[in-house]
């Protein structure tokens, strides 16, 4: 036994001066020795500035000052990681098994720089090629000499990964998709077997993003298999959840489940600081759904289900990351409330007319805020059982809206309002000024809804058909209105009008009070800077017959109208007219007959018949001198002739001596 008990001392003297020899070798000696240890390993250089410190048991360990670890040589010539300290350490009693039990790696103000080109990833190492190759020895099984021929290595585990403050920048194809900084990391992976955890804080504008992610199988995500993944996010104003599948080019499917307390706060923190969610579109929201995301930067949503505000909605969805997002959705919803959409967009004003002020019995002075239009392209089609919106609500609709650099058509497939069909499209386009157009067919609208709604015009009920085109353009409400061109027609069936009746106007000349039922009203009509003209108005009675003629001002909300009843079986038949003048605002026009039209109808028809029977008379006379029946001017030219030819005829049958 003596001899054994030689041998361990030898052997323990021999490796405690090998110990003490590296603990007193400077520490330049130590960080070179390790940096061609490294290169060996993985082919990349390591530098070292400042002294090595190591430890040896249980933990072979080592600290060092700034520090920097060389990228792969298809990558840039920026290194994949610096950092201005490092300590690394690693399980000696592990190590000597032939596993690398990683205890712990901690930088401070580090930078990584992870590179993907073509499927390759610059965290992929192996030790470089050094052998010679067996050229010529006929040797089948011998590998080719580019090939590298897999070696026994042991397990690779990590207990503790701490970076602080560190930045993270992340390059694909030559593109930087992400530079983030501020970053403090933790990541742990203890057992081959056994999850990779890590979470990871970044400041950002209102707070932090909190990010918290396991990869269960990181052998297989490291060689480029798909595998599962599980993320959580969470940031100032709302918070992200993941559970699919991801490979290493940054693929993704799984479930997908985004809420928000604050969507302005949440988009803000993700660098959309200034953009304003409409009420009712999602300034809280919760959206989940089936999520796929592609390299190509192809976002695809399925089974999507989306609470935004008060409004919840079905469908699928295609998004393009660009700038502009570009957007292609299919959405189903119920009753879609956006009579809040605007509320708070538009800015206040301190006084005067201008401003968020509204003229008294005016259109809105408020600007109209239109760059909304500028926020996403694409396409979105949406069914709703009814729409609300500020002022009047649609019924059962089917919408599609296509958005194009500032530029929105919306087309209505059709859409119910006013208790009728709108089919057509509307039109706004902000890029060069707020311009609002539109070409619609309407069947079927309740024509006392719709005009109360749109200008406040309470008087006139039926149900209408018609054509609309028009164009306005302006950045207020009223400037557009102000502006408005086009032409259009009307066609009502039986229906009403409040505030006269007819049938006395007609039969005692009292045009207040009561109501009027018509059978039938059509008319065409043009728009030229904000007023709508008409002259071909008819509307038909059982007993009367209307014509009508005007000015409709649709800025100025005002009129200027006269409609000329007549009655169809008065005068024996041959109608007495009655116009009726309406002119004044919309809120209370003033309505009455326009009696110097009767009176001047009148004294005309009664200088007719005076005319007539001076007429008459004189032909009765001169018929009574020429001893014949005459009953027009034109027989009296023909009676003298013919009286002057039979005297003519007389004196000549004397001349010849003939009675």
């Amino acid at each position: 036994m003596k001899w054994l008990i030689r041998i361990l001392f030898i052997l323990v003297a021999v490796a405690g001066l090998v110990i003490g020899a590296l603990l007193l070798m400077p520490g330049d000696k130590l960080g070179k020795i390790l940096a061609e240890q490294v290169k060996a390993q993985t082919g990349r250089e390591l530098t070292l500035s400042g002294d090595v410190r190591l430890s040896f048991w249980p933990v072979l360990g080592m600290e060092t000052g700034p520090v920097t670890f060389g990228n792969a040589p298809w990558a840039s010539s920026e290194p994949m990681l610096s950092a201005q300290s490092l300590a690394v350490g690693v399980d000696a009693s592990a190590l000597l098994a032939g596993d690398v039990r990683i205890r712990r790696v901690m930088a401070e103000d580090p930078v990584l720089r992870l590179e993907l080109s073509q499927g390759r990833g610059n965290w992929e190492m192996s030790a470089p090629q050094t052998g010679a190759s067996n050229t010529g020895s006929g040797n089948a099984d011998a590998p080719a000499p580019n090939s590298a021929a897999p070696a026994e290595t042991g397990t690779v585990t990590l207990d503790r990964l701490e970076l602080s403050n560190a930045r993270l920048v992340y390059v694909e194809n030559g593109v930087r998709q992400m530079d983030f900084s501020g970053v403090d990391l933790n990541a742990s992976w203890p057992d081959v077997t056994a999850p990779m955890k890590m979470s990871a804080s970044m400041p950002v504008p209102g707070g932090a993003v909190e990010v918290d992610l396991e990869i269960p199988d990181l052998p297989a995500f490291s060689s480029g298999a798909v595998t599962p993944l599980v993320l959580g996010l969470t940031a100032p104003g709302g918070e992200i959840s993941f559970d699919g599948r991801v490979n290493l080019a940054g693929e993704m499917d799984g479930k997908t489940h985004v809420r928000t307390t604050n969507t302005d706060a949440m988009l803000a923190a993700f660098g959309q600081a200034g953009v304003s969610v409409p009420m009712g579109l999602g300034r809280v929201a919760d959206v989940s759904g089936q999520m796929t995301y592609t390299k190509d930067g192809r976002i695809s949503l399925r089974d999507m289900r989306a609470v935004l505000d008060q409004n919840s909605f079905d469908g699928a969805a295609d998004i393009v990351i660009a700038n502009p997002p570009r957007i292609t959705a299919r959405l189903s919803t119920g009753d879609l409330d956006l009579t809040q959409a605007t509320a708070g967009s538009a800015p206040s004003s301190g006084g005067g007319t201008g401003g968020g002020k509204q003229a008294p019995e005016g259109w809105s002075q408020a600007p109209i805020d239109a760059s909304p239009l500028a926020l996403a392209n694409g396409t979105i089609r949406l069914k709703a059982n009814s729409i609300a919106i500020p002022d009047m609500t649609f019924g059962p609709s089917d919408l599609s809206l296509s958005l194009d650099r500032s530029r929105a058509v919306l087309k209505m497939e059709p859409a119910t309002l006013f208790s009728g069909k709108l089919t057509g499209e509307v039109v706004a386009n902000n890029r060069n000024g707020l311009s609002v157009g539109g070409n619609l067919t309407a069947t079927g609208i309740d024509l006392k809804q719709a005009l109360t709604t749109l200008g406040g015009v309470e008087r006139l009920s039926g149900t209408a058909s018609g054509t609309l085109q028009f164009l306005g353009v302006g950045q207020t409400e009223a400037q557009i209105m102000r502006s408005l061109s086009g032409k259009g027609s009307v066609d009502v069936g039986k229906g009403v009008i409040s505030g006269f009746d007819l049938d006395r106007l007609m039969g005692r000349g009292e045009g207040s009070g009561g109501t009027t039922v018509f059978n039938s009203l059509t008319a065409t009509y043009t728009m030229q800077d904000g007023n709508l003209t008409n002259n071909d108005l008819l509307m038909q009675l059982d007993n009367f017959r209307a014509d009508g003629a005007g000015r409709v001002g649709l800025g100025a909300r005002d009129i200027d109208y006269v409609f000329t009843p007549v009655a169809l079986r008065a005068n024996g038949g041959n109608g007495i007219a009655v116009p009726v003048r309406i002119k004044g605002p919309w809120s209370d026009p003033s309505i009455k007959p326009d009696l110097s039209k009767v009176i001047e109808a009148a004294t005309e028809e009664k200088l007719k018949e005076l005319e007539q029977d001076a007429k008459d008379k004189a032909l009765k006379k001169v018929g009574e001198e020429l001893n014949t029946t005459i009953s027009d001017s034109e027989q009296v030219e023909d009676a003298l002739k013919q009286k002057l030819e039979d005297e003519a005829k007389k004196g000549l049958l004397k001349l010849l001596g003939r009675d």
